[in-house]
């Protein structure tokens, strides 16, 4: 139903995404309606109407009887050609996705998983990464926070941060998973006396993201360090930085 409303409704991305499963179903049956009334100006109802005016009402009742057959053979005609098209439309975009390389992760409209779990991954001392577990069991794995921003939602980074204050709540962070502990604190607790706020002095800013859609800044300096905030938080630069 995304892929026929996108293609023949000219929907966009962002006004399908945000959508529940209901209110999609409701422009699709909406789209096919409007698609099989549909009856051009030149098809042969119109002109048989137009000829049967001018007729006498003997052959405009004729004339009727034979165009209403004729219409439904149209129409059976139409409707066919319609579907085959649209077959061959959706044939041809599942061609597509097959054929790539690249993973694809399928996630529902009207549901997305929330944040269960997330644990360290350390194979050598050079291959360490983060394995996110979402609430149906799937999992994917980043090598730094930034990489997960690509992917995140508000509720995500939130999710995230709680479950990594819970289980630092009693010990201390150590190895990789200071990193993301520190990135998390940075977001969400920003403070002066924090290194990465008192040592502003020594970087250059050399690149500013944003990630629209967590709400996410990311500043990055020439040092190799990211500076994570939130849009509506206000973080202690110092005037240079600004």
């Amino acid at each position: 139903m995304v892929t026929y409303l996108k293609h023949m409704g000219k929907y966009t991305h962002n006004q399908i995404k945000s959508k529940s499963f209901e209110e999609i179903q409701k422009l699709y049956e909406r789209e096919q309606k409007w698609i099989n009334d549909f009856v051009p100006i030149d098809s042969e109802v119109v002109k048989d109407s137009r000829k049967g005016k001018a007729e006498g009402s003997r052959r405009k009742t004729f004339a009727r009887k034979r165009t209403g057959e004729k219409l439904d053979d149209e129409s059976v005609k139409r409707q066919k050609i319609e579907d085959d098209d649209e077959k061959e439309a959706l044939r041809v975009y599942l061609d597509i996705i097959s054929g790539d390389n690249e993973s694809i992760n399928v996630e529902s409209l009207a549901t997305k998983y929330l944040i269960v779990d997330w644990k360290t991954h350390a194979l050598s001392e050079d291959k360490m990464y983060y394995e996110i577990i979402r609430g149906d069991g799937s999992t994917k794995s980043y090598k730094i926070f930034i990489e997960m921003l690509d992917d995140f939602d508000r509720q995500d980074v939130l999710d995230l941060y709680r479950l990594v204050k819970e289980r630092f709540e009693t010990a201390s962070p150590e190895g990789y998973d200071r990193l993301l502990w520190g990135d998390l604190i940075t977001i969400f607790e920003p403070s002066e006396d924090d290194d990465i706020w008192k040592t502003q002095q020594d970087y250059t800013l050399i690149r500013w993201r944003l990630f629209d859609s967590c709400g996410v800044h990311v500043l990055l300096m020439d040092t190799g360090i990211a500076i994570h905030m939130l849009i509506e938080k206000t973080c202690p630069f110092i005037q240079a930085m600004l």
